[in-house]
Formats: structure tokens, C-alpha cells, sequence
């Protein structure tokens, strides 16, 4: 048990790569949003979405299933003790709030019963007019560069590895890469892979590691998103824009991994 704590310790970080996975909680701003094709043109404004997350189990545990949640991956390379670079896929779900009523903008002329010219129009965002979610989801490939500081050290063992209690804070940037599920005026269900516009983001997270190899980080992270080109049908012509602002709640477990690290250093 430990007897001692000292704080700010410099820890030597330099030459590591760490890695974590883990599971968030999200929220999205209102979002203006653009259908357009070649028979129609129209805007949704203000409509409401929610994450979506899935009943938590030991199954996600499993390989096959870990990608099913809501889910935070990340690989960093501290280049400086303070500082690290990493990548990190943030696999958000966007599932728009299905029966609400959105001011509606535009026309169709694609001979559906949707037919018209709209100013102002209360439309009631309902299933045979249009389901609309990225649900597998709203994939944020980024990069960040992130700091990180020692707040205080508990040494336990006798050789004075413990319990660290760390800041880490970030911002970063990347593409979005959704799987969009649509169904859009009675049109067949569109559920595809698609490079759609790009995000940028900030992060403050505490993290606690364990004998300098395993920590676990809880994380705040917000920012924007920029989607202008959305696959919306089969037809290329057909797709959706639409912009946000988001934020997480995370919970991640990781591991470092002192690959150029002097093997002094590596020792429990």
C-alpha cells in the first residue's frame, strides 16, 4: 500500500505508442437538412436526431462483435513526453427523430404523393416520407495531437511504479465516412459506405494508469461536423447536405507500449 504521493511527476513518454478502445455516449445539435435530386429540391430545417446505443453485454467483448456499439478506437505515438500524435476512428450513431415536424423548403416533381411546391410547410417527417440515419455509422476518421500531463503519483511497488493520475487535452480533424440509411419518398432503402465531408474536433479527458503499461481515460469531447455530399438512393444523381455540431461522453481501456522506450524504463 502506498505510504507516499508526489505530484506533477515528468514522466518519460517519449518513444511510446499506446492504444485504447472504448465506448461513447452522443448528442447533436439541430441540422438544416438538403434533399437533391434531379426531380426534387428541398430543406428540412431544424430537425432533431439522437444517438443510438445498443444494450450493453460480454458479448461486445467478442471480436465479431465489438464494432456493433458506439465505439471510440484510437493509436498514438508520443513524440515528446508531453505530446502525442494519434489516429483514431470515433463511430458515432445518427438516428433522426422519426414522426417529428420540420419547416419544409422547395419542390418535387418526381410524381409521388409528395408532389409540390413547399414555403414554410409543417411536414411530418414520417416513414414513407423519409427515414434518414447514420447508423453504421456516423464514422469520424481523424487525426489529433493531443498533450499530456502527469497531475499526481502514487507509487505502490517497490520500485515506485503505481497509480498515475494524468490530464490529456487534444484537437484534431479528419473525413467522415457514413453508412447512411435512407429510405426517401417511397424509394428503395439506400445503406452504403460513402465519403461525405469532413469534421474537426476538441477533447479533455483524466486518465489513470496502472503500473505504466494500462490506463483508463474518461473523455469530453465536442466539435463539428460538414457532411455535403450524402448517398441518399442508388442513384448518384440523389444525395443530402447537412451540418452539426456534436459531442461525446467516453469511456475508454487501453495499453502503452514502450516500443522505442530505453529498456531501463520497462520494468515493474
Amino acid at each position: 500500500m502506498f505510504s507516499v504521493f508526489a505530484l506533477g511527476q515528468g514522466k518519460e513518454n517519449k518513444g511510446k505508442f499506446y492504444v485504447y478502445w472504448g465506448w461513447n455516449n452522443g448528442q447533436y445539435s439541430k441540422s438544416d437538412i438538403r434533399f437533391k435530386g434531379d426531380n426534387y429540391d428541398f430543406t428540412l430545417d431544424n430537425v432533431v436526431a439522437h444517438d443510438r446505443q445498443s444494450d450493453f453485454g460480454l458479448k461486445f467483448i467478442n471480436p465479431a462483435e465489438m464494432t456493433i456499439p458506439q465505439y471510440n478506437f484510437r493509436l498514438g505515438y508520443f513524440f515528446h513526453d508531453n505530446w502525442n500524435i494519434s489516429f483514431g476512428i470515433d463511430h458515432m450513431k445518427y438516428v433522426m427523430d422519426q414522426n417529428q415536424f420540420a419547416k419544409m423548403n422547395g419542390y418535387i416533381n418526381n410524381g409521388s404523393e409528395f408532389d409540390g411546391s413547399y414555403s414554410n410547410h409543417d411536414m411530418q417527417l414520417t416513414e414513407d416520407f423519409l427515414k434518414f440515419e447514420h447508423t453504421d455509422g456516423l464514422n469520424y476518421a481523424n487525426i489529433e495531437i493531443r498533450r499530456f500531463d502527469n497531475l499526481v503519483h502514487f507509487p505502490i511497488s517497490k520500485n515506485g511504479k503505481g497509480i498515475d493520475v494524468n490530464l490529456t487535452e487534444g484537437i484534431g480533424g479528419g473525413i467522415l465516412y457514413p453508412k447512411t440509411n435512407t429510405t426517401l419518398m417511397g424509394q428503395d432503402r439506400y445503406d452504403e459506405f460513402h465519403l461525405s465531408g469532413f469534421g474537426v474536433g476538441a477533447m479533455v479527458g483524466i486518465n489513470f494508469t496502472f503500473w505504466d503499461y494500462f490506463f483508463i481515460q474518461a473523455e469530453l469531447k465536442g466539435g463539428y461536423i460538414d457532411m455535403d455530399d450524402i448517398r441518399t438512393t442508388s442513384s448518384k444523381s440523389d444525395k443530402a447536405q447537412q451540418d452539426f455540431f456534436y459531442s461525446q461522453q467516453n469511456i475508454v481501456f487501453g495499453a502503452i507500449i514502450p516500443v522505442f522506450t530505453p529498456k531501463k524504463q520497462i520494468n515493474f
